[in-house]
């Protein structure tokens, strides 16, 4: 007969991850003058494309209270509307607006694994400003009860949850295994408001543990035949269940302290194939210091460089009085990322198949450009869609692999995102080769790119607000220091629909 002596009820020490995050959120002093100014461009840009998303009728009407008219006193303000919600619909609201488009920043993550007795890399990603759906909802209703936050405190959560989300991401496949990036953007955002809520450094451990055991998305929203516009509020219910996660905790509500070791039930065993997580670098300001914005097109980033190649292309074309209808066939020379996530085939049925993050297809957002010489959010929706010309362009559209841009866009002092096209006629004439190594959205064409990225930031808040009121917004907006002192609930009261 066999002995059983059962589970043990001694409740051990916190893993050492849930321990290093909480040790940062409330010890770690950020210095670093290029993460702060960073974050500043980084809150500007992505409250700009939440105010570009509430031009979609599918955003919109899924905002607002739950009962319908409700207004919470002290609640959270959703900017570009007149919504006034408690901070856990405040962040779904907030994160919905901001990811929907696909048009805020970016990080791309680099993984290794073993392939065919050689060792390839892969990549993981994310968009860490999705986590400012749960720290502004956070920040401005505890603004608007009288506790002194200024933008300065958001900022420092958004360098804080970047580099949380963004360190988790570095070295571990959380794709591979079939779980949504969202995950992190839960974790990073109960990490984050914890600590503008008030938690003690162990309920901080107690709440990010508890999003560690949180029913995980899966990544089935985003890959056909299953992809859907879930992928588009899929951050914003990160962000509220982050919140919410939080304010549970805050009322007692004890944690798992070894959540992701524990066997057979903790997250590495039942949702990581038993690995634990591996970590490239200390906590810092890395992810934020290096972060990529979406400046020129709402396209997946492993794209961008090669969107911008086709609107020299249309350029070219146009000056030679030819246009796409004269192409003979396209090569897009590429990453082994790009090949293995957006070289896509076949039709492309709805708004979220052309624009979902996973199921972008280069081959469409070439097209696109090299037919019309632009892609902005519009070209995803069906009207957009339907000319014929775009899927015959497409069918001439091929990709390979070059091995330097897949080598450097894993090299950590360039990350390249390197894409080149060449474009056959069908007279014979092959127009010289456009290759573009870094989008302009890159650390190393920030200079570039700030300006063009305030130009965006224009564009979205033209539709919101009269003339005078714009020039408020970005006389407040550019003034880095005053910004950085205004009180928060003065800085969400700028976006609030007139």
């Amino acid at each position: 007969m066999s002995v059983h002596h059962g589970e043990s009820t001694i409740r051990p020490e916190p893993d050492k991850v849930l321990k290093d995050i909480a040790d940062y959120v409330h010890n770690y002093q950020v210095t670093s003058d290029l993460a702060f100014e960073t974050a500043r461009l980084c809150l500007i840009d992505t409250i700009g494309c939440g105010l570009e998303g509430l031009n979609f009728p599918e955003c919109t009407k899924l905002l607002g209270p739950v009962v319908e008219g409700t207004v919470v006193p002290n609640g959270t303000k959703v900017p570009g509307t007149n919504y006034q919600l408690d901070p856990i619909r405040g962040a779904f609201n907030i994160g919905t607006i901001i990811r929907w488009l696909d048009f805020n920043d970016c990080f791309l993550a680099a993984e290794s694994r073993r392939i065919d007795q050689y060792m390839a890399l892969t990549s993981s990603r994310g968009h860490p400003s999705d986590n400012l759906g749960a720290i502004l909802a956070v920040a401005d209703h505890l603004a608007r009860q009288g506790q002194p936050l200024t933008v300065r405190d958001i900022l420092e959560g958004m360098i804080k949850a970047h580099e949380i989300q963004g360190g988790l991401a570095l070295l571990n496949s959380f794709n591979r295994v079939g779980l949504d990036h969202v995950v992190l953007v839960k974790v990073a955002s109960t990490a984050v408001v914890s600590k503008l809520l008030g938690l003690s450094h162990s309920q901080t451990i107690d709440a990010v543990s508890q999003a560690w055991v949180d029913g995980q998305s899966l990544r089935t929203y985003r890959h056909a035949p299953n992809t859907g516009p879930r992928k588009s509020w899929a951050a914003g219910d990160a962000c509220s269940r982050a919140v919410n996660l939080a304010l549970l905790v805050k009322k007692g509500e004890l944690g798992l302290p070894s959540v992701l070791t524990a066997k057979t039930w903790g997250f590495y065993d039942v949702l990581f194939k038993g690995k634990p997580f591996e970590f490239q670098m200390p906590f810092g300001s890395y992810i934020m210091e290096n972060v990529l914005f979406k400046i020129s097109y709402p396209a997946e980033f492993h794209a961008q460089t090669a969107v911008e190649a086709a609107h020299t292309i249309h350029k070219q074309l146009k000056a030679l009085g030819k246009s796409s209808d004269d192409i003979k066939s396209v090569r897009i020379r590429t990453q082994e990322a790009a090949i293995r996530i957006i070289d896509k085939q076949g039709p492309l049925d709805n708004f979220a198949d052309r624009e979902s993050f996973q199921s972008h297809a280069i081959s469409y957002m070439v097209a696109y450009p090299l037919i019309f010489g632009e892609l902005t959010s519009n070209s995803y929706t069906d009207s957009s869609a339907a000319d014929p010309r775009i899927d015959t362009l497409r069918a001439k559209i091929h990709c390979v692999e070059d091995n330097t841009f897949s080598v450097n866009y894993h090299e950590p002092s360039k990350r390249s995102i390197g894409n080149a096209l060449l474009v056959e006629l069908n007279d014979g004439t092959v127009l010289d080769e456009v290759e573009v190594e870094y989008p302009v959205g890159h650390k190393r064409r920030r200079e570039e790119g700030i300006p063009l990225l305030m130009e965006k930031f224009k564009r979205h808040i033209s539709a919101h607000f009269n003339e005078a009121h714009q020039q408020r917004i970005l006389a407040t907006v550019t003034d880095a220091q005053s910004l950085s002192r205004l009180p928060v609930d003065k800085f969400t009261d700028l976006f609030v629909k007139p």
